[in-house]
């Protein structure tokens, strides 16, 4: 069987319109909000530890635990739609959890906000990308505080559970021969906040031997480790 030049003309142009019409599928891309998940009750279980120096004392740790619960939607001052962080805490696994605080959070446009004691803070800013710095005093009184986010999409183990995909915000990190100041916090994809880190030392001063070692003269840290979450 022969075809004319122009039928075989015809015959390309009717497959290409059919391979056109092929419907195509794409993976509807992750959004970067689900490092800041906002649903009611979802809960996180952390392992606090604290650690005091005292000056001129022994040190003094506490460990304890916080539960943090996502409660009911509402419409705040400002007509925005906010949750209350349920908080709660308690010594051991075996006691009861107490009542402890009442926070809030809410995401607005590109920010992930949480107000602790009353003072707003922007936790995170979307979308993620390393290297991304915002103020995260922007809507409260303090001076300004630029945070910076590392890391991110990668693993980062707390505990025995390892979390695949995470983003690192650095809000201060800085250490000298006299002190150390960090404030750093680690968020994973669909669970939130999983790590967190707040140290403020005062490295001795008061003799050259002393000087350079990492003496601490006084000061404090606290770490939260994320021990569970579910939804209640």
């Amino acid at each position: 069987m022969s075809y004319s030049w122009s039928s075989c003309i015809l015959i390309v142009i009717c497959l290409a319109l059919l391979s056109g019409c092929e419907s195509v599928t794409t993976e509807p891309t992750p959004s970067d909000d689900a490092y800041f998940p906002l649903e009611t009750g979802h809960y996180s279980i952390y392992n606090v530890q604290e650690d005091q120096y005292p000056r001129q004392a022994a040190p003094i740790q506490r460990n304890y635990q916080i539960k943090e619960v996502v409660g009911a939607a509402y419409t705040n001052v400002t007509g925005q739609t906010a949750y209350r962080l349920i908080r709660y805490r308690r010594a051991t696994d075996s006691q009861p959890w107490q009542a402890d605080s009442v926070w809030s959070a809410r995401l607005v446009t590109n920010e992930a906000i949480r107000t602790e004691n009353g003072q707003d803070f922007v936790s995170l800013l979307f979308p993620v990308s390393n290297g991304l710095t915002w103020n995260g005093n922007r809507y409260n009184t303090g001076e300004q505080n630029d945070y910076e986010l590392r890391n991110a999409g990668q693993p980062f183990r707390v505990l025995e559970k390892l979390f695949n995909e995470t983003v690192t915000v650095v809000a201060q990190d800085d250490s000298t021969l006299v002190s150390q100041e960090k404030r750093m916090a680690v968020y994973a994809r669909e669970v939130g906040l999983i790590y967190k880190e707040r140290t403020h030392y005062q490295f001795c001063t008061s003799s050259p031997g002393c000087i350079g070692k990492n003496q601490i003269d006084y000061g404090s840290r606290q770490v939260y480790r994320i021990q569970t979450y579910g939804k209640e």
